[in-house]
């Protein structure tokens, strides 16, 4: 893939954090972010913001401190497309040789880079972090995450590593290849993981959030597992085949029992069985038609092929390259 700016800069680290409400903690993300990277790399990186429609200062803070500092390339969604469409955006448009996805509440430390490197410098494609604790998190969450990550690799075709989120250091080689799917419901863990090549993990004590509050409510994370869910598997599907032909098993049982009591002389009495019966053979019935709308849904979303994102303004020190960076992304989301 040819970069929206000069290719011919040497081996570059990219750092991509899609932010949402977050101008409270934006100072001291660039505060870690930028002394880990100096360390490790010196001056070839550069810090990729994506605001991803913000209701707060978040986009106004990312411009003043773009003014500041040649290596932030600050991203202006033009709404809120959601965390992992911002964070698409953010991976269409780094430059880096290597990349590193960071969410910007700090939980997941930056720290670890160096790490990192190390492991890719000894040839994995992808080093992601994978999560031994969870500091500032409620008990329901953690469970329901636990359970979540391993009732997904009982359900899909490919391995996701339990424990894990989008926190990982990746080379353009896997990156090339993930920006190639064209997926709106996007699961990015999951998609990285179905590239294979070689991935290793390093297990690492997440913090609680270092300011402001969590971006996933209960609602957005069932959305999200049944965004991974139907993404990667279609079990589901032969779930509802195999639930529909149990109660059809059970109904012909059911039947025969009837026949033979009457037969006997026996009358079936009582109208609250019936309606029970009556009442879960329609839930089966409705809950079979709700896992085929959900994939016909997505059918639908792809079949639109509406660009995965619109970028509003980007802003950098190159003013060149800011422009060249728009043109070239939403011409490459137009076509997809």
């Amino acid at each position: 893939m040819e970069h929206w700016l000069n290719a011919g800069l040497g081996r570059m680290l990219s750092v991509v954090v899609p932010c949402y409400n977050e101008e409270h903690g934006l100072s001291e993300l660039h505060r870690r972010v930028t002394t880990v990277c100096e360390n490790c790399v010196g001056s070839a990186y550069e810090l990729v913001l994506v605001n991803d429609g913000s209701g707060d200062r978040t986009w106004a803070a990312m411009c003043e401190m773009a003014e500041r500092d040649k290596h932030i390339v600050a991203v202006n969604l033009s709404r809120n497309h959601g965390h992992q469409l911002a964070l698409s955006a953010g991976l269409k448009l780094c430059r880096g040789d290597r990349i590193l996805v960071l969410d910007a509440d700090l939980q997941d430390p930056p720290e670890l880079l160096p790490k990192m490197m190390e492991r890719m410098d000894a040839g994995c494609d992808v080093v992601f972090g994978q999560r031994i604790k969870r500091e500032g998190e409620t008990a329901f969450k953690k469970t329901s995450a636990f359970i979540f990550y391993r009732l997904l690799n009982r359900i899909v075709d490919i391995n996701i590593p339990p424990d894990t989120g989008d926190f990982r250091l990746m080379t353009r080689r896997a990156l090339d290849i993930l920006n190639s799917m064209p997926e709106h419901h996007r699961f990015i863990r999951g998609m990285v993981s179905w590239i294979g090549m070689r991935q290793e993990a390093i297990p690492y004590e997440r913090a609680a959030r270092f300011s402001g509050e969590t971006k996933y409510p209960l609602h957005k994370m069932i959305r999200f597992a049944i965004d991974a869910i139907t993404g990667f598997s279609i079990r589901p599907l032969r779930m509802a085949t195999y639930v529909g032909l149990g109660f059809g098993l059970a109904e012909v049982f059911l039947l025969a029992y009837v026949i033979i009591e009457y037969l006997l002389g026996h009358t079936i009495e009582g109208w609250t069985s019936l309606a029970v019966i009556i009442l879960a053979v329609g839930s089966v019935q409705l809950f079979v038609a709700g896992v085929m709308g959900e994939y016909l849904g997505r059918l639908y979303i792809e079949a639109k092929g509406r660009p995965l994102f619109i970028i509003q303004d980007v802003r950098c020190s190159d003013e060149h390259a800011q422009t060249r960076s728009i043109e070239k992304a939403f011409e490459h989301e137009s076509r997809n």
